[in-house]
């Protein structure tokens, strides 16, 4: 009776349910990995298609989770700083919301962190229930047993919080209690990645994190017996992947392999296997990447596409010519400002780091509470360190980034000075240019200016009307880390008040000793309009030894009435360390202005979008630097 229920058209459509891990790289048996105890992933790999060149779009969650639930790269949605709250335009409800008008019973289990000011609305409209109870079971209960399904269960097993931050006894208690004694890994018997020092803790953290692979390993197991226990397997494509590289340093924040190159496989039942590229057990090496997850799933649903996806369908009827290239980006996370882009074709990868003069391993509250983070700070000499080592330990990043990754598949040579190589480093330089122009890369903008610029609208939009001509821009944060004293004056003293950002900024990356024209317009420009301008002319005079001028002006903006200004201030006092140690009082008064906002409890406060995460992130920078100070760490 159910069955004559359901409409003829939604008979014929396949459930679709996705599996993501949090913060894992490739590091499961079927890719190969040596310390893989992953018995229920391998087993689904050989009933899928796995995708050996499957990127995330980001390295961290927040952006990456906002690119798949809209289908559009981050930096063209204003979504690429970290929990941010910039709007969306209203018309993205999220892709589910799409399915959900097409007769699709929706569930997220239970992850949201679309990174939106708008977030809510896009819960709302996308899901028929998000929760940690929400299952495609449940649709019996509310509508036809026969309706399909789109199902996410996102598995926090192998989260950074398990696998790096949690007390050693806490992972015990809640992750390594579930493993059996022979999985769990044994830290004498890890394999270590050439970029880490080998040390008890290194190996100690490493084998815990492989112990969370392998308990999450369980949890999917248990997701796809449920499946076959009800009968839907053979009407269900399977997806499984990750939310980007895993949670250990220079994976996670990293636009390396590491933190970019994720698991996929899709298992295609028989009935639906006129879908799959390939036959299950085979692997292809097929470009894929984030933005193409949303329009492939409604490509395989039958549900069309809005023209205002980015992504590309690489499945269903709707399959698209296989992408020469993904893309990724770097920008503020958490406290810890940074701007880097990356291309990636099937062989190459580049980076282009916008602020080299920040280094990968750049200090960060939350990862910080992790002690491998603290062998690195303790190991960072670049006399005893590797090359590899020193690359993310040390405390600058070079301009650009070249890596032949099949030769090369850990990132550790850099190719960007090779004449041999300079074909492609020309080639995708270009590409990175050409993508940031076409897609109104919107992380040029400096986030307070940014905020001014889409009030009463959305990045999107403003990004897509060419209000704001962004190609002067994106030169000026080019200049950084390479240009003349002149181009950076020139930029300085610009009309343009987000090319005097970069100006500013490559005054702070500058080395060598300034003219006394340079540092007047340094000084000049710490009455700037933009807050974001003063901030950064701060930073360059103090970097330079000239803390006196500067650190009056940081420690007024530590009042501003806007959060983000007060995050950029805090945060370039804390990596200022001792040379701003009077600024101890400023910091303890900024900190209990955000534990009102935010308390350590985390407490709910009603705030202005995007408050709340930036009062926590304030909280950050003035917590680590007081506790430096104070001779606390």
């Amino acid at each position: 009776f159910l069955f004559l229920l359901t409409p003829l058209f939604l008979r014929g459509k396949p459930n679709v349910l996705w599996i993501t891990a949090e913060d894992m790289s490739p590091v499961l048996g079927c890719y190969g990995h040596p310390d893989a105890v992953t018995p229920n992933i391998d087993a689904l790999s050989k009933q899928s298609v796995r995708y050996s060149h499957a990127f995330a779009s980001a390295p961290v969650c927040s952006p990456s989770r906002s690119c798949l639930i809209n289908g559009a790269y981050p930096p063209s949605l204003g979504t690429q700083q970290m929990r941010s709250g910039f709007p969306l335009p209203s018309y993205m409800k999220g892709f589910p919301a799409l399915l959900r008008k097409d007769g699709y019973y929706a569930t997220n289990n239970v992850k949201t962190d679309y990174n939106s000011g708008n977030y809510q609305e896009i819960i709302k409209s996308s899901w028929d229930e998000s929760s940690a109870n929400a299952h495609w079971r449940k649709r019996a209960d509310l509508t036809p047993k026969k309706k399909p399904f789109f199902s996410v269960f996102n598995l926090m097993t192998s989260h950074q919080s398990r696998s790096m931050v949690w007390p050693y006894e806490r992972f015990q208690k809640e992750v390594q209690s579930k493993l059996s004694s022979d999985e769990i890994h044994d830290p004498a018997k890890i394999t270590l990645p050439p970029y880490y020092p080998d040390t008890p803790i290194v190996r100690k953290t490493v084998a815990r994190f492989h112990d969370c692979v392998t308990a999450m390993d369980k949890e999917v197991g248990n997701i796809l017996r449920q499946l076959e226990e009800d009968g839907l397997a053979e009407n269900t494509i399977v997806f499984f992947y990750s939310d980007h590289g895993s949670g250990i340093p220079r994976h996670k924040r990293a636009l390396q392999d590491s933190g970019m190159h994720v698991p996929l496989m899709i298992r295609f039942p028989e009935k639906w296997e006129k879908f799959a590229p390939a036959k299950a057990g085979q692997t292809i090496d097929r470009l894929v990447a984030f933005v193409d997850f949303g329009p492939t799933v409604l490509s395989l649903t039958g549900t069309t596409i809005p023209k205002y996806m980015q992504g590309k369908p690489f499945l269903g009827p709707k399959d698209t010519k296989a992408r020469k290239y993904v893309y990724g980006h770097r920008d503020r996370v958490d406290e810890a400002r940074d701007l880097a882009r990356s291309v990636r074709d099937k062989d190459f990868l580049y980076i282009r780091n916008y602020m080299p003069h920040l280094g990968y391993n750049q200090p960060t509250a939350w990862p910080d509470l992790g002690e491998i983070r603290h062998e690195f700070y303790r190991l960072a000499n670049r006399k005893t360190m590797t090359d590899a080592q020193w690359h993310f330990a040390g405390p600058s990043r070079p301009l650009e980034e070249l890596y032949d990754c099949r030769k090369d598949p850990q990132n550790l040579k850099n190719l960007s000075q090779s004449a041999e190589h300079r074909k492609i480093l020309t080639r995708l330089r270009k590409e990175q240019a050409k993508h940031a122009g076409k897609t109104h890369d919107l992380g040029y903008l400096p986030e307070y200016e940014a905020w001014q610029a889409f009030e009463g609208s959305s990045g999107w939009d403003v990004g897509k009307s060419g209000k704001i001509d962004l190609k002067p821009v994106r030169k000026a944060a080019s200049g950084v880390g390479s240009a003349s004293e002149k181009v950076l004056l020139a930029n300085l003293q610009s009309q343009n008040e987000l090319v005097r950002y970069w100006g500013a900024v490559g005054f702070a990356a500058h080395k060598g000793k300034l003219s006394e024209k340079a540092d007047l317009a340094i000084r000049k420009a710490l009455k700037d309009p933009s807050p974001s301008v003063r901030i950064e002319a701060a930073n360059a005079l103090a970097l330079k030894g000239e803390i006196t001028p500067a650190l009056p002006l940081l420690i007024k903006e530590l009042e501003h009435k806007n959060l983000i200004v007060v995050s950029h201030a805090a945060r370039t006092i804390e990596l200022l360390g001792e040379k701003a140690k009077a600024a101890v009082p400023a910091m303890q008064a900024c900190l209990k202005r955000a534990y009102k906002i935010r308390p350590p409890d985390l407490s709910p406060v009603i705030v202005l979008p995007g408050d709340e995460d930036m009062a926590m992130f304030v909280g950050f920078s003035c917590q680590a630097f007081l506790d430096k100070i104070q001779g606390n760490r």
